[in-house]
């Protein structure tokens, strides 16, 4: 029978199973083939936070959501039009995720009597029989039986045939969607050179889940996703820890520097360590610390010896380098701390996102200790906002924080990356004689306020660093009341002077005065510029504007605040942005707030904006 096709603009795809089912590496292969064939798509990986949490359960389920089109996308979507589910727990947590009418792909041996035990659904019901799952469109296959079927003369065992179950799914959406198998069939036979039996049994079961699709009658329809109109030039897709590391690779090149990367594995950051290890040939360095405190402390005596010197973590990381951030401030040192936020506190939510350490970045330390705060986007940001920490810790001579979260860190998007002539200098000036008549002294400031960066063993140039209070100039200690508080002043002038060497905030969307202003930062970014969008469409008198400067904020920030009625700032926290601009702007600022491990939807922040403007 002939097979329809049917032309879309964009598809949602949820991949849902358990841990061990190989869901990431599905999504991820969907997505690169996507990204090859010129398609927009934003990606949002939802892992379990045990490692190896029980099978079955809906503690266990690891899920991956696709959003792919030929229109631009901002977010992984709202909901879904496709489910992956391998199990009962997987379509038991997801459901509610899933358009009416959506598809579910359900492999059957995953609905049995223990499955439906594990998942909590109630004796004697099972979803795919008793009629619940009516108005949506059910394809059954018993994903397992035929992945043992296709490999049924490999050698393998049944638990080593049963991880290639993955490749089934994959292979029939390969089909479902018109795409190529090809980068699917280069990948594997990359990650599996060496092992013969495993490269033979993924690829047949790949091309099983294909020709399933073609071959059975019952499937009518097939789905064509064009590419998406998008500037010429070239792109890769980029995940937002990625883009970090690589980031910093670059800053480190335009500096002149050497990278020195220090740091203890935590999620979800650690993924910037495993991606610089791998730049070794641009003189990158990485260093596995002990712990939180000596990996901040490596990266402080790297700046001091002259590299540009970084570190990352999240929440509870962060924490226990404040009293080392304190000491880099107080030597007025470069150096970037990244935190890649995810739920708290303590260890909170180890897997799940949230916006909630913006409070400890800008106030989180002892005594007055101001840092500069970035915020990036979106996974791509992640680049260029590591890269501006650089270039502002570098010529201001001071810590900067900047803060991404789980869920860009995890997430990806087409990236169409830069040339280096394309990304802005950065001035490094280390100091090679006395910079007064008879003598070096330490902290003379230049019109940045910045202090002079000498080399340890340059003749001459001699100084004293530590972390009790600094004479002014001479870096001698000083317990003087008057200096201390002229030294305090100063570090917190330095900082707002950042203000005169950053750009103006932006609207991204809408006009720069009216109604509403929905002001944002971080990863909120796609998820604002969705609703706001629908509901200029829908004819609101809306705008939105993204903050990626928080400490200092941009200089017309003010200005254009006071241009609009209201302002709306949604938040995955309690409300800690919006404590800033009160404070700062004296504006009465309404909060919208999640808190609940998951980003916003564009339509939770469409229906505010509707609900403030109706």
């Amino acid at each position: 029978m002939e097979k329809q096709n049917e032309v879309l603009d964009n598809v949602i795809i949820k991949f849902a199973g358990d841990s061990g089912d190989g869901m990431q590496l599905t999504g991820t292969q969907f997505t690169n083939t996507a990204a090859l064939f010129g398609n927009d798509l934003s990606t949002f990986p939802d892992f379990p936070a045990e490692i190896r949490a029980p099978q079955g359960t809906l503690a266990g389920v690891s899920g991956y959501q696709l959003h792919f089109g030929s229109v631009e996308i901002f977010t992984p979507g709202d909901y879904c039009d496709v489910l992956v589910a391998m199990n009962a727990a997987a379509l038991r947590a997801n459901l509610k995720h899933l358009k009416k009418s959506g598809i579910i792909i359900a492999n059957t041996d995953g609905f049995d009597a223990k499955n439906l035990r594990l998942a909590g659904v109630a004796d004697g019901k099972n979803p795919l029989e008793d009629g619940s799952l009516e108005g949506y469109n059910v394809i059954k296959m018993d994903v397992t039986k035929m992945t043992r079927a296709a490999l049924l003369d490999s050698g393998l065992g049944t638990k080593e045939i049963d991880r290639a179950k993955n490749m089934f799914v994959l292979g029939f959406l390969y089909w479902m969607y018109n795409r190529s198998m090809d980068h699917t069939l280069k990948f594997l036979n990359e990650k599996f050179a060496s092992k013969t039996d495993v490269l033979n049994a993924n690829l047949n079961v790949l091309k099983a889940g294909y020709n399933f699709g073609d071959t059975r009658e019952e499937f009518t329809t097939r789905f064509t996703v064009s590419p998406a109109k998008m500037p010429a030039g070239v792109y890769r897709n980029m995940m937002g820890n990625q883009a970090t590391a690589l980031g910093l690779v670059a800053a480190a090149k335009k500096s002149g520097l050497q990278l020195f990367y220090g740091t203890y594995p935590i999620t979800p950051a650690s993924d910037i360590l495993h991606e610089l290890s791998k730049h070794k040939n641009f003189g990158v360095k990485t260093f596995q610390a002990e712990d939180e405190i000596a990996a901040i402390c490596s990266s402080i005596g790297a700046s001091f010896g002259g590299a540009l010197g970084v570190t990352a973590s999240s929440g509870p990381g962060i924490a226990l380098k404040t009293e080392a951030m304190g000491l880099a401030l107080m030597f007025e040192l470069p150096l970037v701390i990244v935190n890649v936020q995810r739920g708290g506190p303590s260890t909170g939510l180890p897997t799940k996102t949230e916006q909630s350490d913006l409070l400890q970045a800008v106030y989180g330390r002892n005594g007055e200790a101001p840092i500069p705060v970035l915020a990036a986007a979106s996974p791509s940001d992640c680049f260029y906002m590591v890269y501006e920490a650089c270039r502002i810790a570098i010529e201001f001579m001071t810590p900067v924080i900047l803060l991404t979260d789980g869920y860009i860190a995890n997430g990806a998007e087409p990236w169409q990356f830069p040339k280096a002539s394309d990304l802005a200098e950065i001035k490094v000036k280390f100091t090679k004689e006395k910079n007064s008549e008879t003598k070096y002294l330490p902290y003379k400031r230049d019109e940045k306020l910045s202090r002079p960066w000498a080399i340890p063993g340059t003749k001459g140039l001699e100084h004293r660093i530590g972390g009790i209070e600094k004479q002014h100039e001479t870096g001698n200690i000083s317990y003087d009341p008057n200096n201390h508080e002229f030294m305090i002043r100063m570090r917190d002038a330095k900082v707002e002077k950042v203000a005169d060497f950053i750009p103006d905030q932006k609207i991204e969307v809408g006009t720069s005065k009216g109604k509403l202003l929905v002001l944002g930062w971080g990863s909120t970014y796609g998820a604002i510029k969705s609703a706001v969008i629908k509901a200029r469409n829908d004819g609101y008198d809306v705008s939105h504007a993204h903050l990626r400067y928080i400490k200092p904020f941009p200089k017309n920030l003010g200005e254009l605040l006071y241009s609009f009625e209201h302002i709306l700032i949604p938040e995955m926290n309690c409300g800690q942005l919006i404590k800033l601009i009160r404070d700062k702007y004296l504006i009465p600022a309404e909060g919208l707030n999640k808190i609940q491990g998951m980003p916003f939807a564009a339509e939770e922040i469409y229906s505010k904006i509707a609900e403030k403007l109706k």
